[in-house]
């Protein structure tokens, strides 16, 4: 089939090329890709009005894609600012105290509840409901706060938020870029998320315990008295012992039957998402109400308000980056109008088909080059706003290869958020490194080698199953 390929589609590659640039370049990408908007709407319609309003029309198209993403995420960190405040969260985890009696159970012990607990509640709020309770734990076993810090990292912003299979906010950005359905890159991504948290984790504890042994890393005294700076003091008078105790049972029982209730009436998605969103709220509501009594109602606000605050914070920079990639799909004909070519399935649809008449790609091109974009996207230090970059490439050469569009999808999603969504990038590191006190770039540097060993490993595996 022939593709006609127009001055849309080379400006379309062009602002790529540049928004890659200049995320390896660690500069924001924002305004190159309003500026790639307005080109492209200004080509395909000849009218200034229209491309300006197109600017704000791509802004109100992603919002409104992303809404329920944003939504959720915004009501779970304000929930699990609840369950800080509370002290219920020292509850849930203090039976867990038990297992940590030497480095390699507090090493795994707290990678594993970090791993499960973002799921739920996201990395960064995960790191506050778990480091300050744990890491005076960790020490006195003889882990290190740098081995706490990296457990934290890589079972949580690495595996938890690589696959993101309940919250589902991830594998939505890049499924939509990639115009394909959310569970196919969700089901694509489970045996990649775990063999690359396997050969990771295990790497990392290897080089850990070879230093530890060498000397080269000691444990140092934290103060349990003494938060780490980022976490919310306990205030005991809140609820009674009796009252924490229930809701640190009823909160993991609510959600564990979220979680059968997606499988046995297979939801997801949406339906998952809106799932996880309401129970969170109720959690909020019951936990505010019955802690903070007569002023439960203006806290209730008040822990909405900062939940949102985060939610808008991680997604702002998110937002410009999907308004341009959504034009690379169906979003064109509703951001801009009818303006393709009469045969066109869309600018990145096109482009696969043109490369695949001229470029004789391969599955182990099309990974590899999958495990690059990702990682270059992800050095902007969120993780999340060059994902929708990988999902459109990821469709690009599927189109090419003529299949792999799931698999090469999530390689893409994987990649970028473990170098971006906090396991390699220092800036994207803080919450950790402050919980444990520790230097992020000192952290970075420790993830380096067993995320790169990872990723090799990972690209590998998934060009048998492309």
């Amino acid at each position: 089939m022939i593709v006609e390929l127009t001055a849309l589609h080379w400006i379309y590659v062009t602002f790529i090329v540049l928004i890659i640039g200049f995320m390896v370049m660690r500069r924001d990408t924002s305004i190159v890709c309003i500026v790639g908007i307005f080109l492209i709407a200004i080509t395909a319609t000849g009218s200034l009005s229209h491309s300006i309003s197109s600017i704000f029309n791509s802004f109100s198209y992603a919002i409104t894609e992303l809404l329920s993403t944003i939504l959720v995420i915004s009501i779970i960190v304000a929930m699990s600012n609840t369950l800080t405040v509370t002290g219920i969260n020292d509850v849930m985890i203090s039976p867990f105290r038990k297992l940590i009696r030497n480095p390699t159970l507090a090493y795994w012990t707290i990678g594993i509840l970090m791993m499960v607990i973002s799921w739920f509640f996201w990395p960064s709020p995960a790191v506050a409901l778990l480091g300050a309770v744990l890491l005076p734990v960790a020490i006195r076993a003889g882990l290190p706060a740098l081995g706490v810090a990296m457990a934290m990292n890589l079972f949580g912003h690495g595996i938890a938020l690589s696959g993101d299979f309940v919250i589902q906010a991830a594998p939505k950005l890049t499924s939509d870029a990639a115009g394909i359905p959310i569970q196919d890159v969700i089901n694509a991504s489970i045996p990649l998320v775990f063999i690359m948290g396997l050969v990771t984790t295990v790497a990392a504890f290897y080089f850990l315990r070879r230093d530890m042994k060498r000397g080269v890393l000691t444990t140092t005294s934290v103060s349990e008295g003494h938060p780490a700076e980022g976490t919310t003091t306990d205030q005991p008078t809140l609820l009674l012992i009796g009252q924490k105790r229930f809701f640190a049972f009823l909160v993991p029982l609510l959600f564990a039957a979220d979680v059968a209730a997606m499988s046995v009436l297979d939801l997801a998605g949406g339906d998952a998402t809106a799932l996880i969103g309401g129970t969170s709220i109720l959690i909020l509501l019951l936990i505010a109400l019955t802690s903070h009594k007569n002023k439960g109602l203006e806290k209730t606000t008040q822990y909405l308000i900062e939940g949102f605050q985060f939610g808008f914070k991680v997604f702002g920079p998110v937002i410009p980056i999907a308004a341009f990639f959504y034009l690379g799909d169906a979003g064109f004909g509703k951001i801009i109008g009818d303006f393709l070519p009469k045969a066109s399935q869309g600018i990145v649809n096109d482009l696969g088909v043109s490369l695949a008449s001229i470029v004789p790609l391969s599955k182990e091109v099309g990974a590899i080059t999958l495990t690059t974009v990702g990682a270059i996207t992800g050095l902007d230090g969120s993780g999340f706003s060059g994902i929708s970059l990988a999902g459109s490439v990821a469709s690009l050469f599927a189109v090419a290869i003529g299949k792999g569009a799931a698999t090469l999808t999530a390689l893409g999603q994987i990649a970028a958020i473990w170098v971006g969504g906090g396991t390699l990038v220092p800036w994207a590191l803080i919450p950790a490194a402050a919980i444990c006190n520790v230097d992020p770039f000192e952290l970075a540097r420790r993830n380096l080698l067993p995320v790169v060993i990872g990723l090799v490993v990972t690209t590998i595996v998934a060009m048998f199953l492309i």
